[in-house]
């Protein structure tokens, strides 16, 4: 498995402990990461506070520009539309996503927004990189609130 997947494993690890949706996300720019957060949606009662969306503002503010042509996005979780969206926006070049989502993903599930012709920009794209670790992080996290 990727060193940047497991970074955002640990993201999405810090997240569950702090009682949000475990989902990590990395932001890597010439083998740099730029970007390193997890879900913070409960913490800034902001449902927009998905680890993909805080992950892009971090990574445009540390290289000072909107556009992350030349950046990899690593994610825990099939992006939502929301992020998709996000995602095409900024221009980040390779998103590579640990487990999918069935229920809330957008990019080889639901909408699957990357292959709409409204889609402005489509990412290289690759699945299942740490998916059994992500996996587990999310039953975990599911049971215990149950």
């Amino acid at each position: 498995m990727s060193q940047f997947m497991d970074r955002a494993l640990k993201e999405a690890e810090q997240a569950a402990i702090r009682g949000e949706v475990p989902v990590g996300a990395v932001i890597v720019q010439n083998g740099n990461v730029v970007a390193a957060t997890g879900n913070r949606m409960l913490e800034l009662n902001d449902a927009t506070a998905h680890a993909e969306i805080l992950a892009i503002r971090a990574a445009s503010d540390a290289i000072g520009n909107a556009r992350l042509g030349d950046c990899d996005l690593y994610v825990t979780l099939e992006p939502c539309t929301m992020c998709a969206g996000a995602i095409s926006f900024a221009r980040l070049r390779r998103v590579y996503f640990a487990a999918e989502d069935i229920k809330g993903g957008a990019i080889e599930n639901g909408v699957r927004f990357f292959g709409d012709p409204s889609c402005h920009h489509v990412p290289e794209v690759y699945s299942g990189l740490g998916e059994t670790s992500a996996r587990a992080l999310l039953k975990d996290f599911f049971q215990k609130l149950r």
